[in-house]
């Protein structure tokens, strides 16, 4: 089993004490989030790879030598000020702190994530292409794979258009992003690709993967993962076992597919509990557990 800490919310972020709680004691509940009864029940003995994904790793450092798993952490950086990113903290910090995880995981195992790429009046080509290459040369030696993702339209994303205003891509700025990202990755000994994307840009120098590969699955813990099954056929990634909940992340980004209801999060923040099973709330008389394997 890989545990994703995770695509629904940051819990290294927020929730950095209540996992490491969980993993202590030795299992997380999660909610179905299409049946709210339906509890999973996840053991940590079960579990071969921990995958984070943050925009805010600090909170979760101090602890990352007690987790025996092997860990992949992909760490969200972009260039968006606070209009789009309210509450991001200092970008510098947030750079220290890939250097000193990847001081404790390896160069390997820590992901720069530079996703969602959107152009605007205020975020022009140039403008990327130039924080690209700066962030490339600060985390020379520190991380070895760029992961790069374009904005998509989710419902979060509908609300907020008038205020992220992006210009539709062009094939020159494929092409431009392509080359640049690839010519700055390359001269700081990195790959870059795309995960997931109509547009893989290989033929402007991306190279081809995933985001959690099946090859990287079995290098981290010698067993084959399945695909995972929600994108069959379209995505390729290792099939993980998400132990978030959306509508939680205080970081309120206004491109996020996972606060789709950005009025529920503070309410939703307000029921978390460091010392229950669940991420929100309390388990319940009439909640189905089940194990899962």
């Amino acid at each position: 089993m890989i545990i994703f800490a995770s695509g629904r919310t940051d819990i290294p972020a927020f929730y950095a004490k209540w996992f490491m709680n969980r993993y202590q004691e030795g299992f997380v509940d999660v909610r179905n989030p299409f049946n709210p009864k339906l509890v999973s029940r996840l053991f940590f003995r079960d579990c071969d790879l921990i995958q984070f994904c943050s925009k805010n790793p600090a909170p979760l450092i101090p602890y990352l030598k007690e987790i025996t798993q092997p860990i992949l952490f992909h760490i969200t950086l972009t260039p968006y000020k606070e209009d789009i990113e309210p509450g991001i903290k200092d970008k510098n910090k947030i750079v220290e702190d890939i250097k000193e995880i990847s001081k404790i995981i390896g160069p390997s195992q820590t992901i720069l994530r530079f996703d969602p790429i959107f152009l605007s009046k205020r975020y022009p080509l140039s403008y990327h292409l130039r924080a690209f290459d700066r962030l490339c040369e600060r985390l020379d030696g520190y991380v070895e794979k760029v992961i790069v993702l374009f904005l998509d339209i989710y419902k979060n994303v509908e609300r907020h258009l008038s205020l992220l205003a992006p210009i539709p891509f062009r094939e020159e700025d494929y092409k431009a992003i392509g080359l640049g990202f690839s010519a700055s990755a390359t001269k700081h000994h990195m790959t870059v690709q795309t995960c997931f994307e109509k547009r893989n840009l290989t033929e402007y120098g991306f190279v081809s993967g995933e985001c959690l590969s099946l090859q990287t699955a079995y290098m981290l813990t010698g067993k084959m993962f399945p695909e995972f099954k929600g994108r069959k056929g379209e995505c390729h990634c290792a099939e993980t076992c998400d132990i978030g909940t959306y509508n939680s992340c205080a970081h309120l980004c206004k491109y996020c597919y996972a606060n789709f209801d950005e009025s529920k999060v503070k309410e939703n923040m307000a029921l978390h509990d460091d010392n229950s099973s669940l991420l929100l709330g309390h388990l319940e008389k009439d909640d189905v557990i089940k194990v899962r394997k």
